[in-house]
């Protein structure tokens, strides 16, 4: 696989920047150039997070299934094919609470609880509250959280508490009692996000 010419991590381009080094130029104004695909760079950005997400909602969704829950896409994005590219440079409170639907709705197909799931991907495994919008308006959803390590698990209440998801901590999927029937499955699931994460940033 082709080198970064700043860092020599690992790129996907020959004689071009890795990720990590295209973000830190763009940040400081030093490098302006299209990427080698010809996207711009916001183009590129965009894209880049948009396919991460869907490969974690992705593995999200087949370990629910796995899992023997009832598995239902959600948000607005499956609802109506393209809305996300159309509200893309919308700041808006109408276009914010659109992209802040949940991704999923879960069904226990043995105690037929319903729960919402928020799907996100950071490599650093941490996540905030702040890194969702204010005054979040789904009270029950559960956020899960897969990093380039584990998939973890907090739900916004525990959010609003002042809980939080951090690289060492304890929030593990595979703990949480509405959840872990089978830790084994959930587990080896956290072996496919390793996999399929390692060289992402």
């Amino acid at each position: 696989m082709p080198k970064c010419i700043e860092c020599s991590n690992m790129t996907t381009y020959e004689n071009w920047l890795c990720y990590s080094c295209y973000q830190k130029k763009q940040k400081s104004h030093v490098y302006t150039d299209n990427h080698p695909s010809g996207l711009s760079y916001n183009d590129w950005i965009f894209h880049y997070n948009m396919i991460k997400g869907r490969i974690a909602e992705t593995l999200i969704q087949e370990l629910f299934l796995q899992l023997k829950f009832n598995v239902y896409r959600y948000g607005m994005e499956n609802t109506i094919p393209g809305i996300m590219e159309l509200l893309r440079h919308d700041n808006s409170s109408v276009a914010s609470s659109i992209r802040s639907m949940p991704d999923f709705v879960i069904q226990n197909s043995t105690s037929k609880e319903i729960r919402l799931l928020e799907v996100k991907f950071r490599a650093n495994g941490s996540f905030k509250i702040n890194e969702l919008i204010k005054n979040y308006p789904w009270e029950d959803a559960y956020i899960i959280l897969v990093s380039k390590v584990s998939i973890k698990c907090i739900t916004y209440k525990e959010l609003k508490e002042g809980g939080e998801i951090t690289a060492t901590s304890d929030n593990h999927l595979y703990d949480r009692i509405e959840f872990s029937n089978d830790k084994a499955v959930i587990i080896e699931f956290c072996n496919f996000a390793t996999r399929f994460f390692a060289c992402v940033n």
